[in-house]
Parts: structure tokens; C-alpha cells; sequence
């Protein structure tokens, strides 16, 4: 069992307030989609909770401790490291919260790009990141939040539809795992049809 009090302390120290806002609405809405879907609450309380620990770290010292620790990084993270506070964050939860069920690290470090064949509370995760409350300008926010509580993996597939289409239309680059994910989840959605 875990000292969710304590987390909220030491973590609210380290994030500013409005990331301090979103992490306890990822939070509250990843632990809805657990019990939405018979997950572990507690396990989704967490990663919700530490999912962007590493996200005010700076840039450079985000890139130090990959290097440091061997964390790989793509192409992507390389040339926007804002990226790496997945996997960061997947480190510092192990290091600093004690952190050590695999499945809670597991959705922290893919929840930004997503992956193919995610685990139930790796999509939890990269869902509630993507429609928690304090989010308002995502496009198609309102059915993507129907959608959650529907079908997870129509969800994810509508997100990353979303995100790529935003991507493809920005400077920023696209992750190469984001593509990977979005080609597993549109055969998957396919499939279903």
C-alpha cells in the first residue's frame, strides 16, 4: 500500500501549480477508468499521480540523466527533450517514490508517445493524461471523453489520431513509438469493425 498523502507532498514540491492541478486530474480520472474497466484503483492512483514527476525538470538535466543511467532516447526525444519526462519520470517514480511494480513504471515512461500493445493501465494512463478536467483544448476533447468510459482502444486510437494530426502540422517532430502505436491501434480498431 502505498502513502498517497506523503507522494502529494514531496511530488507538489517539485511540480508548479498548474502541473501540481493536472497530475491530481490525471489522478482522479485515471483511478474512474479503473474502475470503469476493474483495474487496480490504487495502481492507477499512482501512475496518475507520478506520470509528469521528471516534467519541470529541465531539458538539459533531463538529457544528463538519460545518459546518465542509460535510458535510451529516439530521435525525437533527442531533438525535443521535453519528451524524455516519461521515461525520466518512469526512473525518478523507481528512485525517489520507491516506486517498484513494474506495471505503474511501465505506464509512467509510455504514457506521452504511447506504445503498440499497451497494458489496461498503460491506456488508463495515456487516456487520463489526454481528458482530464483541467484540459480544455484538444479537438474532439468531449467525444474522446465519452469514449474513455466506451472503449478504451477506440479512445486511444481517436488520441493518437488527434496528436499526429496536430504533430503533422507544428514544428515539433514526431516520435517514432507514436507512429508504431498508431499503426498497432488503427489494425486493432479495424479489426473490431
Amino acid at each position: 500500500m502505498y502513502n498517497i498523502p506523503k507522494i502529494k507532498k514531496t511530488l507538489r514540491k517539485y511540480l508548479d501549480a498548474n502541473r501540481y492541478e493536472h497530475t491530481q486530474g490525471v489522478m482522479y480520472t485515471a483511478a474512474s477508468l479503473a474502475m470503469r474497466y476493474g483495474e487496480d484503483i490504487e495502481k492507477a492512483l499512482i501512475a496518475g499521480l507520478l506520470h509528469d514527476c521528471a516534467k519541470c525538470i529541465p531539458d538539459s538535466k533531463k538529457i544528463k540523466i538519460c545518459l546518465k543511467h542509460k535510458i535510451t532516447m529516439t530521435d525525437a526525444e533527442q531533438k525535443s527533450p521535453f519528451l524524455l519526462h516519461a521515461k525520466v519520470g518512469a526512473y525518478i517514480a523507481r528512485e525517489k517514490y520507491q516506486i517498484e511494480d513494474e506495471d505503474i513504471l511501465n505506464a509512467i515512461a509510455c504514457h506521452t508517445t504511447g506504445k503498440p500493445a499497451m497494458s489496461t493501465l498503460d491506456k488508463l494512463i495515456f487516456i487520463a493524461d489526454y481528458i482530464e478536467p483541467m484540459r480544455s483544448k484538444a479537438p474532439n476533447l468531449a467525444d474522446v471523453r465519452k469514449l474513455a468510459f466506451e472503449d478504451l482502444d477506440l479512445a486511444l486510437f481517436k488520441i493518437l489520431s488527434d496528436t499526429l494530426a496536430y504533430l503533422r502540422n507544428s514544428p515539433k517532430h514526431i516520435d517514432s513509438m507514436t507512429m508504431l502505436a498508431y499503426e498497432y491501434y488503427k489494425e486493432q480498431v479495424l479489426d473490431n469493425e
